[in-house]
């Protein structure tokens, strides 16, 4: 039997019983339905809220020295110079990067003092790239020219009791021991989304950072952002090629070639390469668990539907039990015959699959042009959170994929037993019924 004329009769048997073919393709094509529409709503929302997350605090990647994550020392810092920059603007699927300083000091207001995080920026790059301008809540954003302005976080600010125009002292160690001190204007408050670092947080003008921790043109990070989530790891593999072999040492200009790394005689001086779920890990386990409940949801209403499929083939084997007796006597090779079964069991899952994909990608292609608005506190929350208050879809064709892959199991799953039924079968007794 060759291949083409088995996979025509398999399909003509298949639609023997076209009321119970078509209950079976439509419970396939509605589980595609639900998973696709769940699974989207998820990759879209986890896309966009990444997104959101990483513009203001991570991005995408991020360029460090080699020992600034574990140590967080104003000493281990990289260049910002002209030359560094275009080496850092000719990564392949680079869209935004934006030079940070980011520090420890204490911070003072009258009699009130904490310790708080103090993060240089280059003012119209960052609001640019994150927004920061929009979440000023009172007072005003940077003005060029600005050498001694602050902005502070919303809590921190409560708990100094500081308002805009108000004076705030910053203390701490600068570059290779030189001691960090200046007084500066709270030009601003601003309405950070994360509580813990809304009480903690002071941003600078990037010149007036360098200046009060004397780190010249250094900064402790690029933060480097692509055209989506979904180009990151390609994204990450071109900065890897373009730093490899590039060290913090050699990477800018001769004023920046001296370090305590080539005196210490260290070896491991590349910089390093780190994405957001490296920097940011509670944010990455939290899509992880919410991904992973998702497709075990699914899992769940694959599993039902599996039930139905799988009785669907077997009555398909069964009730047919004679026909495949007298196909046995006169001849008929038993391996023949179950890939006549196994090429039945295609066609109908190639039916599903096709009528769940034709009434799914008109359904989600409309959301995704036209993404479910929030309302009412919810949207409040999520705007005070600095995200869009919608709920986006995702048409990434990982998702369509892992659907397909889903059925194509099941599906041969509930062909082995009547395939086991067949290689069992006796062909007198078949005839005998």
């Amino acid at each position: 039997m060759r291949a083409r004329f088995a996979v025509s009769l398999a399909w003509r048997n298949v639609w023997r019983q076209k009321r119970r073919t078509f209950i079976t393709a439509g419970s396939v094509a509605t589980a595609m339905l639900l998973s696709l529409f769940m699974r989207s709503m998820q990759e879209g929302s986890y896309a966009n809220n990444l997104d959101n997350a990483t513009r203001f605090y991570s991005g995408y990647l991020q360029l460090q020295h080699p020992e600034f994550s574990e140590s967080g020392s104003i000493d281990k810092l990289l260049p910002s110079d002209d030359a560094f920059l275009r080496r850092v603007q000719s990564i392949d699927g680079l869209t935004t990067a934006v030079p940070r300083l980011e520090s420890f000091g204490l911070g003072a207001a009258g009699s009130k003092s904490k310790g708080v995080i103090v993060m240089g920026v280059a003012p119209e790059a960052e609001d640019a790239y994150s927004g920061l301008a929009a979440r000023v809540r009172h007072g005003r954003y940077f003005a060029q020219g600005d050498e001694n302005a602050a902005l502070v976080g919303g809590r921190l600010a409560k708990y100094l009791e500081i308002e805009p125009g108000d004076e705030l002292v910053l203390y701490g160690q600068g570059y290779h021991g030189a001691t960090a001190a200046g007084l500066f204007q709270v030009a601003g408050i601003i309405d950070y989304p994360n509580q813990a670092l809304d009480s903690r947080i002071v941003y600078l003008p990037l010149a007036a950072a360098q200046r009060l921790y004397a780190t010249g043109e250094r900064v402790s990070a690029w933060v480097l952002h692509g055209e989506n989530v979904r180009g990151i790891p390609a994204l990450e593999a071109a900065a890897r090629a373009t730093m490899d072999g590039i060290g913090p040492t050699n990477a800018g200009s001769p004023t920046d070639i001296e370090s305590p790394l080539e005196t210490a005689g260290t070896t491991n001086t590349r910089i390093r390469v780190r994405n957001w779920a490296e920097i940011s890990p509670e944010l990455e386990q939290q899509i992880t668990l919410d991904r992973v409940s998702g497709q075990f949801l699914v899992l769940i209403l694959y599993g039902i539907v599996g039930f139905g499929v799988f009785a669907t083939i077997a009555m398909m084997t069964l009730e047919r039990r004679r026909e495949f007796g007298v196909m046995l006597a006169t001849g008929m090779p038993r391996l023949r015959l179950i890939q006549l079964v196994l090429f039945e069991s295609v066609c109908l899952a190639a039916t599903g699959i096709a009528l769940g994909l034709v009434i799914t990608m008109p359904v989600l292609l409309w959301f995704y042009r036209h993404p479910i608005p929030l309302s009412g506190e919810i949207a409040a929350a999520t705007e005070a959170m600095g995200f869009e208050p919608i709920i986006p879809f995702s048409l990434a064709p990982e998702i369509f994929l892992e659907q397909v892959q889903i059925l194509v199991v099941i599906f041969a799953a509930c062909s082995t037993y009547p395939m086991f039924r067949i290689w069992r079968l006796k062909a007198a007794a078949a005839l005998k019924g």
